[in-house]
């Protein structure tokens, strides 16, 4: 499989299969393709892997794309002005992906469901008790929201991100929740009662335009109808 990553700030990538090759989507993320690729809905692993799925922020069923006959091409567009980022997925580079943030992969890569080891991590961190983990092998691609700026984390190094601001991070870092330390600044100062504490070692996706951020922007306007 070969692909490129075009267009900013709502880009696509587009992939280009040999015959018999296939890729994994969810359901609504295909954009365009050659006639010549067949779809089939599954639950990819049966039913207790599609449970997972949809508590993680996905659809139970997958879409399953299977160039027949010849080379295909098949292109997956994002759905929020952001980044598309391509990942290779293997044994050690596990990926840990915020909610709704896997967009395709080839068949060889495994979506699942990723549980947070700490409660507050869950509840309180933005991010939902429950991520996505990308496992397997192959080729993955992720959509982000806005730009995304990456910190390589040393053992023990640590970064404090506000609410959503967590797009993905390689699966050996820590995930903790930590309170906005005085009553004044966290009631007055505008950022929350919590920030997400990400330590090392590996790698930490950051995105400049969580989804949440910009509804929580226009909602005033929206309510007023100005």
């Amino acid at each position: 499989m070969k692909y490129s990553i075009e267009g900013t700030p709502l880009p696509v990538v587009i992939c280009h299969l040999d015959a018999g090759e296939a890729m994994i989507t969810e359901r609504g993320s295909m954009s365009w393709m050659s006639p010549n690729m067949k779809m089939e809905t599954t639950s990819n692993g049966g039913f207790g892997k599609a449970l997972g799925r949809m508590f993680s922020g996905e659809a139970m069923f997958q879409n399953r794309y299977t160039a027949q006959g010849g080379p295909g091409m098949i292109a997956f567009a994002s759905s929020f002005p952001g980044a598309i980022r391509a990942f290779d997925i293997g044994p050690g580079r596990e990926l840990i992906v915020q909610k709704g943030g896997f967009l395709a992969a080839e068949t060889s890569v495994t979506l699942s469901v990723h549980f947070q080891k700490k409660l507050g991590a869950g509840f309180f961190g933005g991010e939902g008790f429950i991520l996505q983990r990308l496992s397997g092998r192959g080729i993955a691609f992720t959509e982000f929201d806005g730009h995304v700026v990456e910190y390589d984390l040393a053992p023990g190094q640590s970064i404090v991100v506000d609410t959503g601001y967590l797009a993905a991070m390689d699966a050996a870092c820590s995930m903790e929740i930590q309170s906005v330390p005085g009553v004044k600044n966290a009631l007055f100062g505008g950022e929350g009662l919590f920030n997400t504490v990400l330590t090392g070692p590996g790698r930490v996706y950051l995105q400049t335009m969580p989804i949440n951020a910009v509804a929580g922007a226009i909602g005033p306007f929206l309510a007023t109808g100005k």
